[in-house]
């Protein structure tokens, strides 16, 4: 089973899809994840998106959809895959179904998680991540015992560049203007599913599974 989550970033698509990896056993796919894998290791693919990234851009097309689909032909994808954060464009949807359809596959459902742009904007401009471990908290909604410090491992809290204000804004322009047709083009291939993301990530969750089921 193939299940694309979408939403703004802020919309609570990774914490969705782990929620769904424990519910429905499938893999979770994400490009941000593999991008900040890549930051990690140095690689030039890693150089190259991290340009893009701290500007709060997308990564070109040609990058992403290489890294995406070198992931999807792994072992632990056959079963089936969350893919959150790809496609972000058209042009990525269609590379998707071409290469899902030379494997007899295709896109089962597209989760639409839909977010008000307030909500949006104040859930990104609180986010903390940890260096060491990479779990994330919120300023107010999920803030850490310690000021600064990772509860699970102690690890520094730092504000990513794509998470501070300045960025936020120009990030959600972004997504509109480019990812949101996706919600057309997967409305008019019969797949889409739109769920409100507002509220507890339990809450949220249950829609989804609903929704899903």
């Amino acid at each position: 089973m193939y299940i694309v989550l979408l939403g703004a970033p802020g919309a609570g698509k990774g914490t969705q899809a782990a929620m769904l990896v424990e519910a429905m056993g499938l893999v979770q796919v994400a490009s941000g994840d593999l991008f900040r894998k890549a930051l990690q290791q140095e690689t030039e693919l890693g150089k190259t998106a991290k340009l893009y990234m701290e500007k709060g851009q997308l990564v070109p097309d040609e990058i992403t959809i290489k890294m995406v689909l070198e992931r999807l032909g792994e072992p632990d994808c056959k079963k089936g895959v969350i893919l959150d954060g790809f496609p972000r464009n058209i042009k990525q949807a269609m590379a998707l179904d071409k290469a899902l359809d030379e494997q007899s596959e295709g896109i089962d459902k597209a989760v639409y998680i839909k977010v008000t742009e307030g909500e949006l904007i104040k859930r990104l401009g609180g986010r903390w991540v940890c260096r060491n471990c990479q779990t994330s908290y919120h300023e107010t909604e999920n803030p850490p015992k310690v000021t600064g410090k990772c509860d699970r491992c102690g690890g520094e809290l730092y504000q990513r560049d794509d998470d501070k204000p300045e960025t936020v804004r120009k990030r959600l322009e972004v997504y509109f203007a480019e990812t949101a047709p996706l919600i057309e083009y997967y409305t008019k291939a019969g797949k889409l599913l739109e769920v409100n993301g507002e509220g507890s990530a339990a809450e949220v969750n249950k829609r989804l599974l609903a929704a899903l089921s």
